[in-house]
């Protein structure tokens, strides 16, 4: 029983990852540890492997579509892989409960700063000049330290850090956020 909660969580997680790009760990982290029955941190670890694979197989429509933007995506993956090392580093100290708690308090402020409504209405992204590229690394490394502190994929981080970072669009921060 447990294996089939596991693969309908599985495919709610995927569904939703690839229509949105994002919120992946939002959805896994709880179904596995409430539907499933994990504890903390194996569902903290086993959520980001399964975001990490549907974002990878979603990727694939979203390049072909030109939704992704290759230079930001560049960017933010890179510093942001220099944040997670960090923050794995960091986060495999604290108590596993902790660790839900502080992610559900991290959820509550994304989600308040998404509600948001934005100036330009999101519909050309800055062209990525130094300045822009600095606000990109910026914000990768800060969303890959929380991505690996928390040992999550970070895609309802990424989308919304593309989209302050550059400006740009939905779609381009939802295609963008699956290669970074």
């Amino acid at each position: 029983m447990s294996d089939l909660l596991a693969i309908l969580s599985g495919s709610l997680v995927g569904f939703t990852l690839g229509l949105i790009g994002g919120g992946g760990s939002i959805l896994a982290t709880p179904l596995l540890l409430y539907v499933v029955g994990m504890s903390p941190h194996a569902a903290l670890g086993t959520g980001a492997l399964a975001v990490s694979a549907n974002a990878f197989a979603n990727f694939a429509g979203h390049a072909r579509a030109g939704n992704v933007r290759w230079p930001a995506a560049a960017v933010f993956a890179a510093t942001g892989v220099m944040g997670a090392l960090i923050g794995s580093t960091v986060g495999k100290a604290f108590d596993g409960e902790r660790l839900i708690l502080l992610f559900a308090i991290l959820m509550m402020v994304v989600g308040v700063v998404m509600l948001r409504p934005r100036k330009d209405g999101g519909t050309q992204a800055a062209p990525l000049t130094l300045g822009v590229g600095a606000r990109i690394a910026a914000i990768g490394f800060g969303v890959g330290l929380l991505s690996g502190f928390f040992g999550i994929g970070g895609g309802f981080l990424i989308v919304p850090g593309l989209i302050f970072a550059t400006g740009m669009p939905m779609i381009n921060a939802v295609g963008t956020s699956l290669l970074a």
